[in-house]
């Protein structure tokens, strides 16, 4: 109990940092801009009026009249936009510029800290107009807490789905390879999310949805990050991914495949995925397979930038210096060869890999990689809809939640605007206002 109290209070003293403002109940909020694009088409509204009203937009329009007694908020020149999704993240850690010591201090790092230290980065990410994420991976709960946590309004955060413990195949992406056995204790099993078998991946995914799985993550290939795998090898069989995909659909839940190979995300695609994350490796059969089964590709394009390309710093050993250069060459390909496939695009950024409250820089790197602006800012709607929480947010629309930023200038001009995120809404709370 004390050291909850103690969690609880280091959460809440985070929280403090952070200036939320809140209408009082029945006060409409009138938000003006010089444009407004609402995700519902390529195209912007020019003089646009957002009406909220408690947590939910009431309308929104060109030059819409405000209310007698409404709270007016006028941005001025900005862009406002419904809040960004990233549907790849890992919001409970984050690496520095050297891998050794990032294993080192994390071996170091308590329950209590690591927890504290993931409510900051929640925070910074909600900050850079992430209202709504999806956490592919973490460990001893602390993706299920914060959630929780911010869920209550104990902590500032986007809206977070979870995914407990990736699942994966012994020796895989998802374990703990290249170390001596039992270095770090007992074998890893059920509980850590590897398994060996059909049963035993249903008996997983059971698992991961009885401590607080909103969505079921698996490692269908070999990683980048991972010391002792090959970065684009399968490492299920065709029966134990068509085990674990229906049992998590059994049980109402969303799965996700971390997939760099062209031939382990076949297997899940066959499957019935929901989508694949990365995709560096991704052939034609592969694509085409995507869009007949209408499988999402989150393409991850900041985790090839800060693992191996321009934005690169960190030092890592030999063989995952090498994976990480090897991911990067494919990754472009594989996209455009997605894109022109007609595969459905949905945002993640892999942040953890790259910086937290850096996601936005991912918009950029769509626009380079042959999308449009209105495209690339589209993708965070499709994000919605791959999350199930298209009916809740993802566009500016009456009836949804306010979840709404604001970003300088004319964003379809410049897609860079969004990484200059100036005024934050989340469910009809002010998170952040630059004046």
């Amino acid at each position: 109990m004390k050291r909850i109290l103690t969690l609880a209070c280091g959460l809440a003293a985070i929280a403090g940092a952070t200036t939320l403002i809140r209408a009082q109940p029945g006060t409409v909020t009138a938000i003006r801009a010089a444009r407004l694009f609402d995700g519902t088409s390529d195209a912007t509204i020019a003089d646009a009026v957002v009406l909220v009203q408690g947590s939910r937009i009431t309308a929104k329009g060109s030059r819409l009249a405000v209310p007698a007694g409404a709270q007016v908020i006028d941005l001025g020149d900005v862009t406002l936009l419904p809040g960004f999704i990233d549907a790849h993240t890992h919001v409970t850690d984050e690496s520095s510029n050297d891998w050794n010591a990032d294993t080192v201090s994390g071996l170091r790092r308590t329950i209590p800290e690591a927890t504290l230290r993931a409510a900051e980065l929640a925070r910074r990410t909600l900050m850079a107009g992430f209202t709504t994420v999806r956490d592919v991976g973490s460990a001893d709960y602390i993706d299920v807490g914060l959630r929780n946590a911010i869920a209550s309004g104990v902590t500032p955060g986007p809206r977070m789905l979870v995914s407990v413990h990736a699942l994966g195949a012994r020796g895989g992406h998802c374990d703990n390879t290249g170390y001596p056995f039992q270095r770090f204790g007992p074998e890893p099993g059920i509980a850590d999310g590897i398994a060996s078998g059909p049963d035993q991946f249903r008996d997983a995914v059971r698992f991961q949805v009885k401590y607080g799985a909103d969505v079921i993550k698996v490692c269908a290939t070999g990683g980048v990050l991972s010391l002792a795998d090959d970065v684009g090898a399968p490492q299920l069989t065709q029966a134990e991914m068509d085990a674990l995909v229906d049992e998590a659909h059994r049980l109402g839940r969303r799965t996700a495949a971390h997939a760099h190979g062209a031939e382990g995300a076949k297997v899940a695609i066959r499957a019935g995925i929901d989508s694949i994350e990365h995709g560096s490796f991704l052939d034609e059969e592969a694509v085409k397979m995507m869009h007949e089964h209408g499988t999402y590709l989150v393409p991850t394009l900041m985790a090839g930038e800060y693992a191996g390309g321009r934005k690169a710093t960190r030092k890592y050993p030999p063989e995952i210096a090498a994976k990480a250069l090897q991911a990067l060459d494919g990754r472009s390909s594989a996209f455009k060869r997605a894109v022109g496939a007609g595969v459905k695009i949905a945002f993640g950024t892999d942040s953890g890999v790259s910086p937290h409250g850096h996601n936005a820089e991912e918009f950029g790197l769509l626009v380079e990689h042959g999308l449009s602006p209105a495209a690339a800012l589209r993708t965070s709607v499709t994000a919605a809809a791959l999350l199930g929480v298209e009916r809740l947010t993802g566009t500016i629309e009456a009836g949804k939640e306010a979840d709404i930023v604001a970003v300088p200038g004319d964003v379809l001009r410049n897609i860079a605007a969004t990484e200059t995120v100036r005024f934050v809404m989340k469910g009809g709370t002010i998170v952040r206002h630059d004046r």
